[in-house]
């Protein structure tokens, strides 16, 4: 379900119409752990979603990605969608895929979070590296992170076939949840970021918020809904979903996969919680 006053920036409309709103294009192999999701359309393979890989077998994304659309192709490595660079891409079989056992289609609740099985491992190089997850205890208010992902450049506006990035300032919980921002519809397993002229849009969905600690980009957010008035409507900031909210369900069950999918190569929300009681 989605509510009347926000959509989900995910596979609403055709792949060709799926890019980042702002922002400019990312420089080749900057965003190495930046997944495309692809759903079967005749003999292609179209760009629905974007992921990020997390393991050398597990691709993170969202759950609005993979509960209603049969994902059934990862690309990574991935940077000009319409050209075919064989040297630097690498193509995945779905093996199984796992939503969030609280995950109900409103976004408002949030738990927008699914997990990928790849049909093998990804091979690490130059062009391919995992993505770094936060920990519990680091904070975010005042950062600036890149949101990356091929999402529209503007509300129903054109294409970019090259992934783009966009630099986004985090708002702290209690500025985006009140009034003049999101209000109660932002919970605490959200992120906010942007507001402004930058923002992620359809077809970014899944894709990460990266943000600079030390060193290292850490991958704090997947890309979740904006605003139904435009994606980048002042005081209506681009919202993700915080992952280290989720790091427990992340590490459960990519690190003891008990049963195999064979439903559409999906587990159920029932079977899911099932196995997390059992596990915890």
């Amino acid at each position: 379900m989605v509510l009347q006053w926000y959509f989900f920036p995910g596979p609403t409309v055709p792949a060709k119409q799926n890019r980042i709103v702002g922002g400019g294009l990312a420089s080749p192999n900057t965003w190495k752990w930046q997944a495309s999701l692809r759903v079967q359309s005749g003999t292609c393979y179209n760009h629905v979603c974007g992921g990020v890989l997390i393991r050398k077998q597990w691709v993170l994304t969202t759950a609005q990605c993979v509960d209603h659309l049969v994902v059934s192709m990862v690309v990574l490595g991935d940077y000009d969608l319409i050209t075919s660079e064989n040297s630097r891409e690498q193509y995945y079989a779905v093996s199984a895929i796992y939503i969030h056992p609280n995950w109900n289609r409103n976004l408002a609740d949030g738990n927008d979070i699914a997990l990928i099985r790849l049909s093998s491992d990804v091979i690490l190089n130059s062009y391919v590296q995992l993505g770094t997850l936060p920990t519990s205890s680091q904070t975010l208010s005042g950062s600036v992170c890149y949101t990356t992902g091929w999402g529209v450049t503007q509300t129903g506006g054109l294409y970019s076939a090259i992934l783009k990035e966009a630099s986004l300032a985090v708002l702290d919980y209690g500025t985006c949840s009140s009034s003049t921002h999101w209000g109660s519809v932002v919970k605490p397993n959200m992120i906010c970021a942007g507001g402004g002229t930058n923002a992620a849009c359809t077809g970014d969905s899944g894709g990460p918020l990266n943000c600079q600690v030390g060193n290292t980009y850490v991958v704090h957010g997947l890309v979740s809904f904006v605003s139904a008035a435009g994606c980048n409507t002042i005081n209506k900031p681009t919202v993700f979903t915080r992952v280290s909210n989720y790091l427990p369900w992340i590490q459960s069950v990519s690190t003891y996969e008990l049963f195999n999918c064979k439903h559409n190569n999906t587990c159920s929300a029932t079977i899911m919680a099932i196995i997390l009681l059992l596990l915890w």
